[in-house]
């Protein structure tokens, strides 16, 4: 078998394995949980010479009992979010610009639900202690109603474990920013040592069915960003092994995250009650009478550059498309760009296809080429290892000497193809993670019917009516190339469609779009290449 075929061969189950192990190895949903104590997730990492009691103190679980405190609404043109004056928890946070589902009467979708507020948002951890539960606040500032640009404060104060809390809190309209000032007052005659941590929490940002769109927590450490979504592991807790200038827990198209911005602090996070809690924690050591000040934004919206590049610490590196990122991050620019101008992104991913296609024509010309002139030599090939099929060194030494008096340079289709292979995967991985395809409409029906069709190219095709003309594109581009030498690998081969189209049933419409375009245009250069070298 030449190496041509064995890149071809090799390539297609390589995209097989990427796209069949998130289809059939999708992360497990979660266990259920005896609760254990809001400690474990919620104290940051210690000098090594302290004693493992003293990082992680026990205390009772206790929950945030909504109707404590006074509630306080915010309203922005981006977001309402409402407050809880016992301690500052957040007990909603509605994005004004983002429905649950397509259709006309659903819901926004609000980022924290009444599971997830047990484990309150936004609410302080005080040497394990939960300070909306153990201390006695009082409350300055009302609701809140500010237009783009304007800002406004709510200001809590609370006694809690000998310290005084005063939290700050700073919401801008035209943000999803909420910046905290805390300050914290040593008001015994003691000196205190202690952690304090700030933290979001969340139930899964996604449904479980959807096995592309998977909710994981995410912190940067020194630049580097780790990503954690396996449940079992999160069950037991994950932390930083490093101050860490960001955390948070995220999906495909959403965040809620917490941004230190006065000191280094651990992040620490945990699944509990099917509910991800994620802390930012410091060591704070006061003297009597003395005041530290530590300064934290929070974000809770969409994963769009516009909006998290306003954030500090590079927040904005969140949206983090895989190994391809480099490669993947312009096209998904490129992508608004050419939605900025046609106004629908199933015709911006046609014409960005088309593009990518255009740029790669000489490489793919010269892949084709090479296919072709090797799809001649076949016959002559094959009688050369019918005739030396027992001298397996005198068949390769004849194959190498064919090659040689055609003048065919048998990897001369495979360099083409590798080079493409980059790009390929990366705009795969631009077009997973874009928000922007989150409810973007396509076709929104079937022509010529009221039935509702690729209204979401964030969502499968409902009828299955484009990947199953993908898996037909295939069939066809495989018959337009040379037939395999391998009977066993000619198999493969032959069954590669049927996988691939039980793969895409499920796939987001945009990306099937994709392939389903790029496939056709492979077909239409590879039939101009074989009528032009009739």
């Amino acid at each position: 078998m030449d190496s041509n075929k064995r890149v071809i061969l090799a390539v297609s189950l390589s995209l097989l394995v990427l796209l069949g192990w998130n289809y059939m190895f999708p992360p497990a949903p979660p266990l259920e949980t005896v609760p254990q104590n809001l400690s474990a997730p919620n104290q940051t990492a210690a000098p090594a010479s302290q004693d493992a009691a003293q990082v992680m103190p026990s205390s009772p679980t206790v929950q945030f009992i909504p109707s404590k405190g006074e509630k306080l609404s915010v309203d922005t043109p981006l977001y309402r979010a409402v407050i809880n004056s016992s301690g500052g928890v957040l007990e909603s946070f509605e994005l004004k610009n983002y429905k649950e589902t397509i259709d006309p009467g659903s819901r926004n979708i609000d980022l924290v639900t009444a599971q997830s507020m047990t484990k309150a948002p936004m609410g302080l951890i005080w040497n394990s202690l939960p300070t909306w539960a153990q201390g006695e606040w009082t409350v300055q500032g009302g609701d809140l109603d500010l237009a783009a640009g304007q800002s406004g404060t709510i200001q809590l104060s609370g006694v809690v474990g000998g310290v005084q809390m005063d939290r700050v809190l700073t919401f801008t309209g035209g943000t999803y920013e909420v910046k905290e000032e805390a300050k914290i007052t040593n008001v015994t005659a003691a000196q205190v040592q202690g952690h304090l941590a700030f933290s979001v929490s969340s139930v899964p940002l996604t449904a479980e069915s959807d096995k592309y769109n998977t909710t994981k927590i995410a912190y940067m450490t020194a630049g580097s960003l780790t990503e954690e979504g396996g449940q079992k592991d999160l069950q037991v807790g994950v932390e930083s092994t490093a101050p860490a200038q960001w955390g948070g827990i995220e999906s495909n198209y959403f965040l809620l995250a917490m941004v230190p911005t006065s000191s280094d602090m651990f992040a620490r996070a945990k699944l509990e009650d099917n509910v991800y809690r994620m802390t930012m924690a410091d060591q704070v050591l006061l003297d009597p009478g003395i005041t530290q000040l530590r300064t934290v934004s929070y974000y809770f919206g969409p994963k769009t550059a516009k909006d998290l590049s306003l954030m500090p610490k590079d927040l904005k590196g969140s949206m983090h498309y895989g190994f391809f990122h480099i490669i993947a991050q312009p096209l998904n620019q490129f992508l608004n760009f050419l939605y900025g101008y046609v106004g629908n992104y199933g015709i911006a991913i046609i014409i960005l296809t088309i593009i990518i296609k255009l740029l790669f024509w000489p490489l793919s010309h010269k892949s084709y080429k090479s296919m072709e002139q090797m799809k001649k030599l076949q016959p002559l090939m094959a009688k050369i290892r019918e005739k030396y099929a027992d001298d397996r060194e005198k068949m390769n030494s004849e194959i190498m000497q064919l090659y040689k008096t055609y003048k065919v340079n048998p990897a001369g289709g495979c360099v083409p193809m590798l080079l493409q292979i980059p790009v390929f995967f990366a705009l795969y991985q631009a077009l997973l993670g874009a928000i922007e395809l989150r409810h973007a409409a396509f076709i929104p029906t079937l022509p010529f019917t009221d039935l509702v069709w690729l209204a979401d190219l964030s969502a499968k095709d409902p009828y299955y009516i484009t990947p199953l003309i993908m898996g037909a594109t295939m069939f066809l581009q495989q018959r337009l190339s040379p037939p395999m030498g391998d009977p066993m690998q000619a198999k493969i081969m032959m069954f590669m469609p049927v996988i691939f189209t039980f793969l895409f049933l499920n796939f987001p419409s945009g990306l099937v779009v994709y392939w389903l375009v790029n496939n056709v245009l492979s077909i239409a250069q590879q039939s101009y290449m074989i009528k032009k070298s009739k």
